[in-house]
């Protein structure tokens, strides 16, 4: 009888599915405590014996309780893996849906990027292959009007196409430089062209601060040293207008600097910007190209005077040595300056080694001034030497 009732109850926790205590069952000899906690649909079965007699029915009725419990949270396991099954099936085809509607996104934007591009591609093909009008609205007439129509608009558009070609890769004039200047004018017999990049200043670029561009040390004496009438200045980068004016204007309040060649004056070859000395309208035997960069002037490498790129440190002082190469080249008054200019570059640091051949210049100069006033005290002491002493 004990037993039935036992299995009812327990029968009856089965059915609750969110039961938190099921049943008290209490005797005068035991008390069943069983707890059921279902959140998860999983059953926990704590059974409690406060008192336990030796009876025989006792042993025989707990195995029946702790059998039931066992099957119901196996029953709840399995149903709470059904679940998560059915919750990983789910989402799957969630992720599927939305990966299916960002690609139809994503090819209708395809679609209409390319509808778009071939629209506005065949308007302008349109617009620059058809013919001009004048005021009137006459068509004017040119070397292809006699044409069939199809072969009209293929060499019109090849014709601007050409044209633009021409204006990137090619300088926007054919001379760079104005004139000589004419007497009573002062011309300088030498131009001296340098690099703003890495030559004068160097560019630099934090979070806080964005872009900057660092002075060279001695840039300021520099300038002054090679300044008109001795030498002709000229700035020639591949840099753009917009960035390199603002910045010659501060670094150059006297304006010592003559003419700033820009990129547009350069000619796009192979990916690279090269300086095109021929067009600067000038004697290239006067031409002193300042560089880092080989490849910027690579027709034209014996006017080329390649020194080190700076990179901002502030102990440099290659500005103060190739001032004073310039210096010696105008007071020696070099008629072709691709000679000197081709003996130092067999050297790495071309004005570390002026500067040796100066301090060995120097050295030489004040051994012979030496010399001579050894020479001079002797002569002058022999005129004063009697005539019967300097026999002995």
């Amino acid at each position: 009888m004990l037993f039935l009732r036992t299995y009812r109850l327990v029968s009856k926790a089965q059915s609750w599915g969110h039961c938190t205590k099921f049943f008290s069952q209490q005797s005068s000899s035991r008390i069943f405590n069983v707890i059921l906690v279902n959140s998860n649909r999983q059953c926990a079965t704590n059974t409690c014996w406060s008192k336990i007699t030796n009876s025989p029915s006792n042993i025989r009725v707990f195995p029946y309780i702790q059998s039931a419990c066992y099957s119901t949270q196996k029953d709840a396991q399995n149903h709470n893996n059904t679940e998560k099954v059915t919750d990983a099936f789910d989402e799957e085809a969630e992720r599927n849906q939305q990966n299916q509607r960002s690609w139809k996104m994503m090819k209708y934007s395809f679609i209409f990027f390319g509808v778009s591009m071939t629209l506005a591609g065949s308007m302008l093909i349109y617009d620059i292959s058809k013919p001009k009008y004048d005021e009137d609205g006459n068509v004017i007439e040119d070397e292809f009007s006699h044409m069939p129509f199809i072969f009209q608009l293929y060499n019109r558009v090849k014709k601007e196409f050409s044209y633009y070609k021409k204006l990137v890769q090619e300088p926007s004039r054919d001379k760079l430089l104005p004139d000589p200047l004419q007497h009573p004018y002062i011309q300088p017999p030498y131009t001296v062209i340098f690099e703003m990049t890495d030559v004068l200043v160097h560019p630099d670029w934090t979070y806080q601060t964005g872009w900057r561009f660092k002075k060279r040390p001695g840039i300021d004496h520099f300038l002054e040293a090679i300044a008109p009438p001795q030498f002709e200045t000229v700035v020639y980068t591949a840099e753009q207008g917009m960035t390199v004016f603002p910045i010659l204007d501060a670094l150059d309040p006297q304006g010592y600097i003559m003419y700033r060649l820009v990129r547009d004056a350069t000619r796009f070859v192979d990916g690279h910007h090269i300086k095109d000395l021929d067009a600067l309208n000038r004697d290239l035997s006067k031409v002193i190209v300042i560089d880092w960069n080989p490849e910027s002037v690579k027709f034209h490498r014996e006017n080329l005077l390649k020194i080190p790129r700076w990179t901002g440190n502030d102990n440099d002082t290659t500005l103060y040595d190739l001032a004073a190469f310039l210096k010696t080249i105008y007071a020696t008054n070099v008629e072709d300056v691709r000679e000197v200019l081709n003996y130092y570059r067999q050297f790495d640091n071309p004005l570390e080694t002026f500067r040796e051949n100066q301090r060995k210049l120097l050295s030489q100069l004040e051994i012979e001034e030496s010399k001579l006033q050894k020479e001079e005290h002797k002569k002058l002491t022999s005129k004063w030497q009697p005539s019967f002493l300097r026999n002995y």
